[in-house]
């Protein structure tokens, strides 16, 4: 991926952050807020060869406790996998913002939390056509280096043309950080804290010749929070089978305007 020289908040913002439009604190013990979110079921593989069963609704998995919601995977037969976990998707969906997660990490090898960001794919063509965006990857064998990363049909990992950057947050595994992006239609920033490490441009306004496949990010995109095990990246150096359970442990989410 590459890498940019990070910058301090102190840069003139092209997001310059507006209400808070939609939110969880997770306030309540319990299940995640059904009103709220919705789950990703199965255990496919979900194109990356991935080891885990995310369950729907099952507080093994997913659960609110003091104040924080707790996605964790689990070292279990369930339905023919060895591995169980949670895909959180939220049921609003938004064009353009400030999308941030404060956040602590799951710690080991074969563990892959992201915070991220997909359309209705079969409403847009379906992916990459449709756009991905990663507010924060972390795999467990490159402890405490988080990535931000779009997706495109122009641009993507099948192809390896994938845009994005990374940078080391050294507390991401024990303690709280705040991963965001801020999308508008000019561009996408990911931070970490007060550090903005990476920037995509949309190319349709300068280049005659670029559509969709460079920007799709003009249409609503939903909030996703998980934990997969192994797969094509998270698991390129095996999984270590004793590190169960693992936890991604998220204080907020939350999603501002950006004022005009």
């Amino acid at each position: 991926m590459s890498q940019e020289e990070p910058e301090s908040l102190s840069e003139l913002r092209v997001c310059e952050i507006g209400d808070l439009v939609w939110g969880d604190e997770f306030d309540e013990d319990g299940l995640p807020n059904a009103s709220k979110w919705r789950y990703d079921t199965g255990g496919h593989g979900w194109g990356n060869q991935e080891l885990q069963y995310y369950t729907s609704a099952r507080s093994e998995n997913a659960r609110v406790e003091n104040g924080v919601l707790i996605v964790e995977a689990r070292k279990e037969s369930w339905e023919g996998s060895d591995y169980t976990s949670t895909r959180l998707l939220s049921r609003a969906e938004w064009t353009y913002g400030r999308f941030e997660a404060r956040a602590i990490l799951p710690s080991g090898r074969g563990t892959w939390p992201a915070i991220w960001m997909l359309p209705d794919l079969e409403q847009y063509g379906g992916w990459p056509r449709a756009g991905e965006i990663d507010i924060m990857e972390h795999v467990g064998f490159d402890p405490d280096r988080v990535h931000s990363t779009v997706h495109t049909d122009a641009y993507n990992h099948t192809k390896g043309t994938q845009r994005g950057a990374s940078i080391v947050a050294p507390t991401a595994r024990s303690e709280f950080n705040i991963y965001a992006v801020e999308w508008t239609p000019s561009e996408i920033r990911g931070y970490v804290n007060e550090t903005h490490y990476f920037t995509f441009t949309n190319e349709r306004l300068a280049n005659s010749q670029a559509d969709d496949r460079h920007w799709p990010f003009d249409h609503p995109f939903h909030l996703i929070l998980n934990i997969a095990v192994g797969g094509a990246w998270g698991g390129q150096q095996g999984v270590d089978p004793d590190i169960w359970p693992q936890r991604l442990q998220v204080d907020y989410v939350r999603v501002y305007g950006c004022q005009s």
